[in-house]
């Protein structure tokens, strides 16, 4: 398949497959969830840093703990924390259920089972996710403002190792771009699911074999760089503008019911967002899942045949890893 075909025959699985989107869906809102949260705290640090008072690390808490009744508190940060441990692990989830369903969809396959292939490559996957941590946007913004905060006459330094360690992470990441597509797609010799180490080699392998895809591959860095870009702006404004018409209606509201019309149309604009996030988010993965499987077709080029001459004389084909 061509670089077209595979986009054109991943929007297809898209669009069709509501076993996948419904994945992709509950993914993409609590991603959303995750992002909000680190924005706001960040937006509320910058500002302090900018007026020469940085807030410490638990102050957030620490603010709540003054203003809300203790049982509420203690409620409040037990929630809080469940959320943030399931906004963090059900993304990997999810991914191997997209991966296993959008290939069993190219593969003309009755596409179900995404709860089996969700827990059962959910460890290998989180395990890839994780060594690749500093090449993700808001680690790297989460490690700055910690450093900024407790690192002193360091912060400098500190950052400008963090941004190096960044970019090592993006290109060895970009090498090991299949690692998850392998994971769940491919077996070994023995029929058996490929380890992690097996999983980063082979799709190291792939993409040097084939750096000639580079077009098709920027192609998907764009598609993901917009969902970012997106999705950041989306984290900006959802915020803003529950806010601000929270605002508006306490002019002539009870503050009480301003702020519950606020948090529900927070609520459904979060909802809204996540819907366009998910068609994004699949779409995204299903292409790197079909580029993966097409090309994982293609002869490896490290092996080369050689016609030799059997004890019998009759010639045969072997093949010889280089």
């Amino acid at each position: 398949m061509t670089p077209r075909e595979i986009i054109a025959k991943a929007w297809t699985i898209t669009k069709s497959e509501r076993q996948v989107r419904r994945w992709g869906y509950v993914s993409a809102v609590l991603e959303t969830l995750l992002n909000l949260k680190l924005l706001i705290y960040q937006v509320w640090f910058l500002i302090s840093y900018i007026e020469g008072n940085p807030i410490g690390f638990f102050t957030v808490e620490a603010t709540l703990m003054e203003h809300v009744p203790f049982g509420f508190f203690i409620t409040f940060i037990v929630v809080l924390i469940i959320a943030i441990i399931i906004e963090w692990l059900f993304p990997n989830m999810a991914k191997g259920a997209i991966i296993g369903l959008a290939a069993k969809a190219h593969t003309k396959e009755e596409v179900k089972g995404g709860l089996v292939l969700a827990v059962y490559n959910f460890f290998p996957i989180f395990a890839i996710h994780e060594i690749f941590f500093l090449g993700r946007f808001t680690t790297v913004i989460t490690l700055i403002s910690l450093l900024l905060r407790y690192a002193g006459g360091l912060a400098p330094v500190g950052i400008g190792m963090l941004l190096l360690f960044y970019v090592l992470s993006l290109v060895l990441g970009f090498f090991c771009i299949f690692g998850e597509e392998a994971i769940v797609i491919s077996r070994d010799e023995d029929n058996k699911k490929l380890s992690i180490g097996q999983a980063l080699k082979a799709s190291f392998k792939l993409v040097i074999s084939y750096l000639g895809h580079v077009v098709f591959l920027l192609l998907l860095s764009f598609v993901i760089l917009l969902r970012v870009f997106l999705n950041l702006i989306m984290a900006i404004l959802i915020p803003g503008i529950a806010i601000g018409i929270s605002f508006l209606f306490t002019l002539f509201l009870p503050h009480i019911v301003a702020w519950s019309i606020g948090g529900v149309l927070a609520v459904i604009l979060i909802g809204a967002a996540s819907y366009f996030f998910a068609y994004l988010t699949v779409f995204k993965q299903t292409i790197w899942t079909l580029t993966y499987m097409e090309l994982s077709k293609l002869k490896e080029l490290d092996l080369i045949e050689l016609e030799c001459t059997s004890r019998n004389g009759n010639a045969s084909a072997e093949q010889v890893t280089a």
